[in-house]
């Protein structure tokens, strides 16, 4: 390529790259604009809305709607640090000792977060979960309706009534006291621990599509229980124990290394004098 050719090609070349260059520098721009200045310091878009992350959830979730009020804020708080520094507070004696503590908080936690990513693992997740399914073996569930009356003999009638063919969930719509009556007498699953021992005795002793030949009391009144299931209690997945295996595994972490921190440390108690 002759020389005056290569050099117009390397010109178009550079021209063309700094457009790209200025075209992703506006882009950046458009995407973090500046929203005020401050005696000549800028403020930018981002840092607005990463202010809002001191507020409650809720306002939180707003903070696009907040922006205004948002900015404000900050324009107030640019100007209050101005007037601070103005007057020569960066070296003030106060202001030394109050960084030194929130620095020595800002240690703290760090440290404490860096040892909670280091420790809560997977593994550690996993074998927790183990031992809590092992201590957590499934329970016999059943899944009942029932009908409460206030004595026996009608409870007696409405058991002839479903021997007759009648339907147990509009019987127990028309005729229970008990508050699942509107429901067709549903309780929903449970457990024998649920209920009460002579209620849980005679669902249990039932098999599934079965309700009681005589009425079962309690200090609730008589009842007749249909039970239309029965299945071992769901045992929860990893996941959806991950966030309480986790708190948990995180105050272990804490007391372990604080029984460690303690057993290498001289420590004195000093009980001041009476």
């Amino acid at each position: 390529m002759p020389t005056l050719a290569r050099s117009r090609a390397l010109a178009a070349l550079c021209s063309v790259l700094v457009l790209f260059g200025a075209a992703q520098i506006a882009s950046a721009q458009d995407a973090d604009p500046v929203v005020a200045k401050v005696n000549g310091k800028e403020i930018l878009r981002s840092e607005v809305l990463a202010s809002a992350s001191n507020l409650p959830p809720q306002m939180r979730a707003q903070a696009e709607e907040l922006l205004p009020v948002l900015l404000e804020r900050l324009v107030d708080i640019q100007l209050i640090t101005e007037a601070a520094s103005a007057e020569g507070l960066e070296t003030d004696e106060e202001v030394i000792e109050r960084l030194a503590e929130v620095k020595k908080e800002v240690m703290r936690q760090i440290y404490l977060e860096r040892l909670v990513e280091q420790e809560v693992t997977d593994e550690k997740l996993q074998a927790q979960y183990d031992e809590f399914v092992a201590a957590n073996p499934p329970e016999q569930q059943v899944k009942a309706r029932h009908i409460l009356v206030e004595d026996e003999a009608v409870a007696k009638e409405i058991i002839e009534a479903l021997d007759g063919g009648a339907d147990f969930a509009e019987l127990a719509g028309e005729r229970s006291i008990g508050p699942s009556g509107p429901r067709g007498g549903d309780l929903g699953y449970f457990t024998s621990g649920t209920m009460v021992p002579a209620f849980s005795a005679a669902a249990f002793a039932l098999e599934p599509g079965s309700y009681t030949a005589e009425p079962v009391q309690t200090q609730f009144g008589w009842h007749v229980i249909l039970v239309e299931d029965k299945r071992d209690s769901p045992v929860p997945s990893l996941d959806e124990m991950r966030e309480q295996l986790t708190e948990e595994l995180t105050r272990s972490i804490f007391q372990d290394k604080l029984t460690e921190l303690r057993d290498s440390a001289d420590i004195e108690i000093i009980q001041p004098e009476e």
